[in-house]
C-alpha cells in the first residue's frame, strides 16, 4: 500500500466540518472511485472490497447495466414529490418487489430513503392496522438510527446513550444464539420461546401487541442464524395471538444470503418486509412491502416522504433486480459462500483463534476467540487481522467486537476471491506470529 498523504489531507479537512458519530473507526480512507469489486483512494491504492459498502453494493460498484439505466432516467426526470404525482419506475418497481418478496397473498408497497425510516414505517403500519401499541424486538438487533428503528435496536450502547426517551412500548426478547447460548445449546430455541411466553404472561398482554420485528439472520450482532424450530414456534405463537411479523431484510435482502430474501431460508412469509441497503445498489431508497390490508390501513400523508421513490433510485433498483436475475447471482452467492466457509474450516484446524464459522450465502461471520473451549471473544486479534488485510489490499471489517464480516459483492470474480482468501490466510499467519504490533489497536477500533 502506498502512502496516504492525499487521503490524510482530505480527512484533516473533514475533521473540521463533519460531526462525530457518523463513521465507525476502521481505516483512514477517502474513496476516489469504486468499480466492480475494487475501491480506490486518492493516493493510488486499491483494495478488494470484502464489505460491499456494508451489504449495499451486492451487484458490485458501478455495475454498467445499472449505471446505464440511471443515466437514461436522469435525462428524462430527476424527481417529483411522490405525494403529488407518480412516475413509471415507481409503479414498475412496485410490481417487481411484490413479485420477488415472499408471501402468496395480495401485497402493496410504500417507499422511503433508508432502512431506518423503513423500519419506522413498518412499526407505524403495524400499529395503525392492529390498533395496538406494543412491539416486540430482539436483544442485539440492529434496525437503524431513526427514532423508531433505534428504539427497536439493542446492539450498541453508543447508539442509545443519552438519546431518551425512546419510542415507548417496545420490549426486547432474547434471540437464540446456538454458539453462545443464553441458556444452553440443547434447548436454546425452546428457552427463547419460553422467554416470550413469560413476557406475555407477566408484562405484555398479547392482545396489546401489534407486531414482532425480526432480522431473519441477525446481522450486526455477528451473523447469528436461528434454528428452523425457533422460527416455526415463533410463527405459531404469533398466529395464536394475532401478532404481525415484520421481517427486517435490509441487510439480508437482494441475494445476499443465497436467496432473494433471508426469510426464505426459514419458509417465513412476513406480514411486512422491510427493504433497504442493496435495493438500489447504492442509491438512496427503501421500501416496505406488506399485506394489502395492512398497507391500506392509514391515510395520506401518513406515509409520505418528499424524496421517496426517486425515479433515478427506482431505475437503479429495477436494474439491480435485472442484474441479479440475468447474472444468476443468487446461485453464485450460494456457491461462493459454501467455498469461503470450506476454506475457513480448513484454517480453523490450523488456527485456534477461529471459533465459529456461520452464515448463509455471502453473509458470513467468522467468530474469533481466545480459545475454542472458552469461546471468549478476541477483539484484538480481529482488529489486527483487519489491519493486516488492509495493508495487503483487502478491505475487511469486523463487528460485534470480534466477528470478521465476510460480505464481498455477489459479482466478485473468482480470481479476486482467491486472492482475498490468500490475503486472509497470510494475515492469520502474520498475526499469530506476532508480526502485527499492538500499536495498530490505537488506529482500528471497530464496533
Amino acid at each position: 500500500m502506498n502512502k496516504t498523504d492525499e487521503n490524510m489531507k482530505w480527512l484533516d479537512r473533514e475533521n473540521e466540518v463533519l460531526g462525530s458519530g457518523m463513521r465507525l473507526p476502521f481505516f483512514p480512507l477517502v474513496i476516489k472511485e469504486a468499480k466492480g469489486e475494487f475501491i480506490y483512494d486518492y493516493d493510488g491504492n486499491k483494495w478488494i472490497d470484502f464489505l460491499s459498502s456494508a451489504c449495499v453494493t451486492n451487484t458490485g460498484h458501478s455495475h454498467p447495466v445499472i449505471i446505464d439505466h440511471m443515466k437514461e432516467q436522469m435525462d428524462r426526470l430527476v424527481h417529483y414529490n411522490p405525494a403529488y404525482a407518480s412516475h413509471e419506475n415507481l409503479i414498475a418497481l412496485s410490481e417487481e418487489l411484490i413479485r420477488i418478496t415472499p408471501g402468496n397473498f395480495s401485497k402493496k408497497v410504500t417507499y422511503g430513503l433508508s432502512g431506518g425510516d423503513a423500519n419506522d414505517t413498518a412499526i407505524k403500519l403495524a400499529r395503525s392496522y392492529t390498533r395496538k401499541s406494543k412491539i416486540l424486538a430482539f436483544s442485539r438487533s440492529y434496525h437503524g438510527n431513526t427514532y423508531g428503528a433505534l428504539s427497536a435496536s439493542a446492539v450498541s450502547l453508543p447508539m442509545r446513550r443519552h438519546m431518551g426517551p425512546l419510542l415507548p412500548e417496545i420490549y426486547h426478547i432474547p434471540f437464540p444464539d446456538i454458539y453462545r447460548p443464553q441458556f444452553n445449546a440443547v434447548d436454546e430455541s425452546e428457552r427463547c420461546i419460553a422467554a416470550i411466553e413469560d413476557l406475555l404472561e407477566t408484562v405484555c398482554p398479547p392482545e396489546e401487541i401489534a407486531a414482532i420485528i425480526i432480522e431473519p439472520i441477525q446481522g450486526d450482532s455477528g451473523v447469528i442464524v436461528p434454528q428452523q424450530i425457533y422460527i416455526d414456534k415463533l410463527k405459531e405463537l404469533c398466529n395464536e395471538h394475532g401478532i404481525l411479523i415484520i421481517a427486517d431484510e435490509v441487510q439480508t435482502g437482494f441475494g445476499r444470503t443465497g436467496k432473494w430474501f433471508g426469510s426464505e431460508h426459514f419458509q417465513l412469509e412476513p406480514d411486512l418486509i422491510v427493504l433497504g441497503k442493496a435495493i438500489a445498489s447504492g442509491m438512496p431508497l427503501s421500501a416496505v412491502v406488506g399485506r394489502s390490508e395492512i398497507m391500506t390501513s392509514w391515510e395520506p400523508p401518513a406515509g409520505a416522504f418528499s424524496l421517496a421513490a426517486n425515479p433515478i433510485s427506482c431505475a437503479a433498483s429495477r436494474a439491480t433486480i435485472e442484474v441479479i436475475q440475468t447474472e444468476n447471482l443468487i446461485k453464485r452467492a450460494q456457491e461462493l459462500g459454501s467455498h469461503i466457509k470450506d476454506r475457513f474450516r480448513d484454517l480453523q484446524e490450523r488456527f485456534e483463534v477461529i471459533g465459529d464459522i456461520r452464515g448463509e450465502g455471502l453473509m458470513i461471520g467468522i467468530d474469533l476467540v481466545k480459545d475454542q473451549m472458552s469461546k471468549e471473544p478476541n477483539h484484538s486479534f480481529a482488529a489486527k487481522i483487519c489491519w493486516r488485510c488492509w495493508e495487503k489490499g483487502l478491505f475487511l471489517t469486523f463487528f460485534s467486537g470480534s466477528v470478521l464480516r465476510i460480505a464481498p459483492p455477489l459479482t466478485i470474480k473468482d480470481v479476486y476471491l482467491e486472492q482475498s482468501l490468500r490475503i486472509l490466510e497470510e494475515s492469520f499467519e502474520d498475526v499469530t506470529q506476532g508480526r502485527v504490533p499492538d500499536s495498530v489497536l490505537d488506529k482500528i477500533k471497530g464496533w
